[in-house]
Parts: C-alpha cells; structure tokens; sequence
C-alpha cells in the first residue's frame, strides 16, 4: 500500500479534506513534504476512522441495552401473569413494543392531573359501645338510628354499624378457621379459635391487704370460667411479682392467681412501734398541701408515745414527727411509683395483642398526691391504643376504718378526733385514682359493693351484646390531636352508657410511604376485616423431614378493585401485602411483608381484570395452631383489605 493510495482514501473518506486544493496541488504539496508529512496524513486518518468507529460502537451498545431493557420489564410486568402471556409479550420486537406503549399528549396530561397527588385514606373511627338498664343488664336489639355520636360536640354521621354477640364472635372465627385447605380432622379444627378479646387482669398487690387479696381471688375464679373459646386473658400485679403471659389455659390462671398476696414494697416507716402512726394521706397534707394542723397532731403524739408527755421535749419531737412524715411521703409515692411502672408494663403487653383489648384493675385504691402526671400518661397510653381499663374497688362495702387494733393506740384524747378523720378522708380519697382510669378509657368503675364477683364479671367478661359505631370525621385536621367523644341515646330511656371517651387524630406524614407503613401496621394488629380491595385468603402446609413446617398464604385478588394510573402506555399501581402469623394466644410469631409492582399492558390488565391475581407468601413454623392475618393496600387509590385466617398444622 503507497502512500498516495493512503492520500486518496482520505481524501474520499473525508472531503472536508478537500480544503487543502485540487488533486495536482494536494500531490505537489506531499511530493515537497516528503514522507513525514504522508505520515502524518496516515495518522490522521488512522484517528479519525478509530473515532467513528468508536462511536459506530456506543451507538450499537446502546441499542441493544435498551431493547434487553424492554425484554427485561416486558418479562417483569408478567412475573404475575401465566407463561403463555410472557411468550406473547417477548415475542413482539422491542421497536414495536416501545411505539405501542408510547401514550400520546393528551392521555399524559390527563392522568398527571388525576393522579398527582397522594390519597390518603379516609380516617374511620369505631367506637364499641355496650347498653346497660338500671339492674346493669345489656339492652339488646338497639339500631343504628337509637345512637347519636358527638366529635367535640358536632354531631357526626354513623357510616357503620353492627352488633357484637357470643354467637357472632364463634361465627368470626369459624369463617377464619374455613381458610385452610387440605385435609384437617373435625377434632383439629374445632380446636381452632382466632382470639378476638384479650383481657389483662391486674391486681394490685401493692395497695392490697391480705384480707381483701383473699376475698378477691375467690371472686376472680368466676371471670376466669366465663372466659369463651375467643378470649385469652393474663394475669399481671403492680408488684412484678406474678406474671402469666395471654393464654386460653383456665387453670394454669388459676394456678398464677393464688400467689396474689399483699406485697406492700416499703411499707409504713413506723410499722413496728406504730409510734408515731402516720399514714400517706397525713403526709400529704402536711407537705405538699401545708396543713399546720397535721405536723401539731404528730408532734403531740410523739410527745406521748416516746416522751412520756415531758412538754420539755417538744422541740425534739416535731422534729421527729417532720421525719416521720417526710419518711412515710416518700415511701407511699415510692409505692404509688411501682404500681404505676407495671401498669404500664401491662398496657404495653395488651396494646401489642391483636384484637379488643380490656384492662381489669382490681385495687382498693391509692392516693394521688402530686403524681398526676403519672395517672394522665396511663389513661394517655391506654388510649392511644385502644385499650378500655376497668377497675373494680378490692374493699367492697367498706367501713370508716378505725385503724390497726392488734397495734398499740398511740392517739391521745386531743389526736384521737383528728386522725379518725383522716383515716376517713383517705378511705374516700384513695377511689379517686380508680374512677380516673375508667372514666379517662371508657371503662366501668364498680365499688361501693360486697358482691365482687359481679363486679370482675363486668370487668372482663364479655357482655352478652356490644354495638359497633363508626364513623368518619368530616373535614378533620390531621393533627394528632385529642379529640373528646360522646355517644347518646336518641329515646329518653335511662339507660347506662359505656364507650370511649374519645380518640387521637392522626398525623398527616409528608412521606408516602411512611404513611402507608403507618396504616399497614394499624390494620395488622386490628381483628377488623376490611374489603376496600376484595381479595379471598387460603392457608396450606406442607411437612417434610424437618421437625417444622412449610406453611403458604396465597391471596387471590380481585384486579377490577384497583386503582391504577395510566403512564407510558401501561397501567400502573403497587400492592403492598402485609403478613402476619400469632400463635393461638396472639403472640406475634413471624411475618413477612412484599410489594407488587405493577405496570401492565392493556392486553394484560383486560386479562386479569377478568382472572384475577395471585400471591403467595411462605413462612417456616412449627406445628401448633396458628391466627393469619393479612393486609393489602393499594398505593395509588391508598385503599385498604384486611382478613383474618387459621391453620392447624398437627405435630
């Protein structure tokens, strides 16, 4: 190869080179150059045609990424489709696929209009109601238009409403227990029974005398055998000392509840000599309210008790009686703390249990004093989770208390008067914190009764009907605020009302998708079914060599409930499923969570629209009896489905 046939390929492969002259100029020019400068050329030319091949290159790459890209979310969009849908789909060209999925102007700007912002979901709120007449009796047969319910005194208007009965509750959980497919023996499957009631019994053996711990766990044995087959109850005490976690297992409570004895924690600081008898209500009013007259009452009593009366000891013995009473303050608040702590240990326990949630606080009560931030943050906790506390006064029908007869009378004729009348101020006082917790959660407060089996009974069991409102706020402020609620009766029958007193309004998040995990996990821990998005909910599994359990959720749900967004030419939407298994006494046991992206083709949306869609979801456990619990929400029309479903995987 001649340099002057390199000279004339360059110059046909580039005729920008032809600036340089004609052809027998071009030739005088390289004859006087000489062969430096045909190199030159050469080199010229050898860069040039590297660069446009290089570019011919990246042109080519990236062709054929995007048409492997278009492959690729061809076979995506139809994970969720049967094989004979994906065959069609990547059978057609990716230059065909990518100019039929192209909308056109109009269709972008109209579902950019619809669909630019986020739904969020309607805000209901369920308020569970129970009728009593005037001998406490549940009143049945009530109807939507015999309630009224008032949101910070607006009348609100009831969207929902139904009616809660032992038979309805045994309807609920053989529906769930229908779910599983596969072969179960009548004997497993009537064992299944999805808790839908959960009540902690909490005594407080703090504050409890052992008369009144002996009196009450008699009493409790008729809440424990009223238990039915969709109730699980715990045992707790303010003490920390007796502890039985939710079961369906009537004797193992009954085996727990004989250890509730009176555990006082510090106790009364002059409990041996009871000189000088000071009780918390007195060091109280001496301290935090300075009242003069108690630290005069206690000096003339210490003045008796260990001074024999010698008046010249006067000064020693106020201060005595000041550190007495500033000893037995700190010792009653002490106990007062320990029994609050572990009725919030308690709360925390229930307001993690799927379904209703009932607190029965049997004590004889105790005394404020300045903890009343701590009471407000209990009713406040409660609240927050839906939990209902009912208390139940331990003294019964109780007397003016005349003291401690087997101790030693400290009291002079001057004191005497005086301490009988705080003795009787702090029998009245110590119910206060009682009625608090009740009336704050919508619970019941019983006292001023010997008969506490029917009390406890009113506490925890299930009343033989419950109504079921609800509600949707009308241009709520997504605040997080309290909102106060009332519920009536349209008739003037004089019946009692038990119901919440009110309820949070949720905050409004910036973030989607914290919203949505927000929702989700509401829903999760609820029994409520919800059928925004209609789906159907089985329950299989399959034992091998291993000593567990494959166990498979599969939801078919229905696609026409959906709200997709049109972008791109494809329809687009992401389903968000949520799985939870409990074991049978509502204990979390493992739980899963995926999101289907969806971005389908017309073709393929008018297919499912008709069959439907299918997910399963897998999960290793062991044999036992099981609660499933699943909740799917739909990103683009925030909508919300919940079920509830069963499984008996024999050992």
């Amino acid at each position: 190869m001649t340099r002057k046939n390199l000279g004339g390929m360059v110059e046909e492969s580039h005729p920008r080179c032809d600036d340089l002259g004609s052809a027998p100029v071009r030739q005088g020019i390289r004859s006087k150059m000489g062969a430096r400068a045909g190199m030159r050329r050469v080199q010229v030319y050898r860069e040039a045609q590297s660069g446009y091949r290089y570019c011919l290159s990246l042109i080519a790459v990236i062709l054929f990424v995007g048409a492997a890209c278009a492959r690729a979310q061809e076979a995506g969009s139809g994970a969720t489709t049967p094989q004979s849908d994906q065959k069609t789909n990547q059978a057609n060209p990716p230059e065909q696929t990518e100019k039929t999925s192209r909308p056109d102007t109009k269709t972008e700007v109209a579902t950019k209009d619809t669909n630019t912002t986020f739904k969020l979901r309607v805000n209901l709120v369920q308020v569970r109601v129970v009728v009593r007449d005037e001998n406490g009796k549940p009143v049945e047969h009530l109807s939507r238009e015999d309630f009224q319910i008032y949101d910070q005194g607006k009348l609100q208007v009831v969207s929902t409403f139904g009616t809660e009965t032992p038979e309805s509750r045994r309807d609920k959980a053989e529906a769930a227990a229908k779910s599983q497919t596969g072969e179960v023996s009548e004997k497993e499957n009537a064992l299944v029974a999805m808790p839908q009631r959960f009540v902690a019994l909490v005594f407080d053996d703090i504050h409890l005398s052992n008369s009144d711990a002996t009196f009450v766990r008699v009493s409790a044995k008729a809440l424990i055998e009223s238990m039915t087959p969709t109730d699980r109850m715990a045992i707790y005490s303010t003490s920390g000392e007796v502890t039985q976690e939710f079961t369906s297992d009537k004797e193992a409570l009954e085996r727990k509840m004989m250890g509730v004895t009176a555990r006082p924690m510090t106790g009364t600081t002059s409990s041996a000599t009871n000189c000088p008898d000071v009780s918390h209500y007195m060091a109280d009013l001496a301290l935090n309210k300075n009242d003069p007259r108690v630290l005069g009452v206690v000096t003339d009593e210490v003045l008796q008790c260990q001074f024999q009366g010698d008046r010249t000891m006067l000064s020693a013995a106020r201060t005595l009686a000041q550190s007495a009473l500033t000893q037995e303050l700190t010792a009653g608040d002490t106990d007062n703390s320990y029994a609050y702590r572990h009725i919030e240990d308690a709360i925390r326990r229930l307001g993690g249990m799927p379904g209703e949630r009932i607190m029965a606080f049997v004590s004889p009560g105790f005394l404020l004093t300045t903890q009343q931030l701590d009471e407000m943050g209990i009713i406040d906790r409660a609240n927050r989770v839906g939990i209902v506390i009912n208390t139940v006064d331990a003294r019964g029908l109780y007397t003016p208390d005349v003291g401690d007869v087997s101790k030693p009378r400290t009291e002079t004729v001057v004191t005497a008067g005086y301490k009988s009348t705080y003795r009787t101020a702090e029998q009245f006082e110590s119910q206060f914190v009682l009625d608090d917790l009740a009336a704050g959660t919508g619970g019941t407060f019983f006292h001023n009764s010997n008969d506490l089996k029917s009390g406890l009974l009113r506490a925890g069991a299930a009343p033989e009907v419950t109504y079921v409102l609800g509600f949707s706020p009308q241009n709520q402020k997504l605040d997080g605020t309290y909102h106060v609620l009332k519920v009536k009766l349209t008739g003037k029958q004089k019946y009692t009302i038990q119901a919440r007193k009110g309820y949070y309004a949720p905050k409004k998040l910036n973030d989607p998708q914290e919203q949505a995990k927000t929702e989700i996990q509401e829903a999760v821990f609820s029994q409520d079914e919800m059928m925004d998005v209609p789906f159907d909910l089985q329950t299989q599994y399959f034992k091998s060599d291993q000593p567990g359990a494959h166990l498979s959720v599969v939801s078919h749900i229905d696609v026409k409930g959906l709200h997709f967004r049109k972008a791109e030419g494809r329809n687009w939407d992401d389903l968000i499923v949520a799985t939870v298994i409990f074991d049978e006494n509502g204990n979390y046991v493992t739980g899963g969570e995926k999101i289907l992206e969806m971005r389908l083709l017309d073709k393929t949306y008018e297919r499912l629209s008709h069959t439907g869609l299918t997910m399963k979801s897998s999960f290793d456990v062991k044999p036992g009896k099981y609660v499933v619990r699943q909740v799917i929400r739909d990103s683009e029309g925030a909508q919300m489905a919940a079920k509830n479903g069963s499984v008996v995987i024999p050992f």
